[in-house]
């Protein structure tokens, strides 16, 4: 009986796409994770990094695209993996399609919000990681932190809000926290 209850509890993405509108949730390996509304940080977070990076990209004619959640990506390239990260930047546009980025994208921002720390710091870590995402950031407003792990080098960095922090897929971009106003 263990098994045809996990059977039946088993989701896919039409049961993700079956939500009642406004109801945000990601799909893992057959397991749906509800997500909750952005609180007011989280949110100024999200505008000033899209702000940031697409500002960069945009001075340096580079070929990155900056993506704020909600956006879709399918992490393997098929429907069994669905994320929103809070924030993705995609530099190989032949992973874009019109329901959003088909393969793991080049950097991903997380914000954490209480209800979202478990997937944060553990299944999305590993999950970005396998998958292929070159640069992941956690940043944790209530802790004032960013750990900032460099798959590319096997490298994990710890900042704070008073830090400038070095994004790794550029040779000269850096976010100083310092001057990101969150009241």
């Amino acid at each position: 009986m263990g098994a045809l209850a996990r059977e039946l509890d088993y989701h896919t993405i039409e049961d993700l796409y079956a939500l009642p509108d406004g109801q945000r949730a990601e799909l893992i390996d057959g397991e749906l994770y509800m997500m909750a509304a952005p609180g007011t940080k989280h949110q100024r977070l999200v505008t000033e990094f899209t702000y940031l990076i697409k500002d960069y990209v945009r001075r340096n004619n580079g070929d990155c695209e900056v993506f704020p959640s909600p956006f879709a990506v399918f992490l393997e390239a098929d429907d069994k993996i669905y994320l929103e990260p809070d924030i993705s930047v995609i530099c190989d546009k032949t992973k874009l399609n019109d329901e959003g980025c088909s393969g793991a994208p080049d950097w991903i921002i997380e914000i954490v919000s209480p209800s979202s720390k478990r997937m944060d710091y553990y299944i999305k870590l590993f999950r970005y990681r396998a998958a292929g995402v070159r640069e992941y950031w956690i940043v944790d407003p209530r802790k004032e932190s960013i750990m900032v792990y460099n798959f590319e080098h096997d490298e994990i960095e710890d900042y704070t809000f008073s830090d400038k922090v070095k994004a790794g897929i550029y040779d000269d971009f850096m976010i100083d926290f310092s001057e990101i106003r969150l009241a």
